[in-house]
């Protein structure tokens, strides 16, 4: 006679394998999307910070005629 014996998969540990794997996956995300922000906002104040340079080469350019002049002042050169 054959037994026939129901067998049970015990899959409690890849269950939480896998809980555990789809958590530190949204938290990468997570940090990737927070760090993206950063980057973004830094570059928002270069942004900025370029076109006061800018605007301080044109008008010092202009007393001066020569741009070369005028970046050195601007750089903080005398």
């Amino acid at each position: 006679m054959t037994d026939t014996k129901k067998e049970t998969k015990n899959c409690g540990n890849k269950s939480r394998i896998m809980f555990t794997y789809g958590i530190l996956q949204l938290g990468s995300s997570l940090i990737s999307a927070i760090s993206l922000a950063a980057i973004a906002i830094s570059l928002c104040s270069l942004k900025s910070e370029s076109n006061i340079f800018r605007n301080c080469v044109e008008e010092v350019s202009m007393e001066l005629n020569s741009s070369s002049a005028a970046v050195r002042y601007c750089n903080g050169g005398n």
